[in-house]
């Protein structure tokens, strides 16, 4: 089984919700979470963020999901850490 660790995600937002209903909106997809947001960019109606999610078993859907239901786009997939883990009925 392949746990996903961190993704970080280039996202275009409208200025509302503000950042920290946001990130916590995005943190509530995946117990034990930890999100950090970064605006990189600032426009009339948008804002262009780097978004860091990480945990011990983030699902890409979901986070993508409360992305594009509070209006946001995500751009790109810049950075993802997988790790494969091994279940312990498995052999050797």
């Amino acid at each position: 089984m392949v746990n996903v660790k961190t993704i970080i995600l280039d996202v275009l937002k409208p200025h509302q919700p503000d950042g920290l209903v946001f990130a916590t909106a995005v943190a509530e997809q995946t117990p034990g979470c930890r999100v950090s947001l970064s605006v990189l960019e600032v426009d009339e109606k948008t804002e262009s963020i780097s978004l860091r999610v990480e945990g011990d078993n983030i699902s890409y859907e979901a986070i993508a999901a409360a992305i594009t239901g509070m209006g946001a786009t995500v751009h790109s997939i810049d950075e993802v850490e997988a790790v494969n883990v091994k279940a312990s009925s498995e052999p050797g």
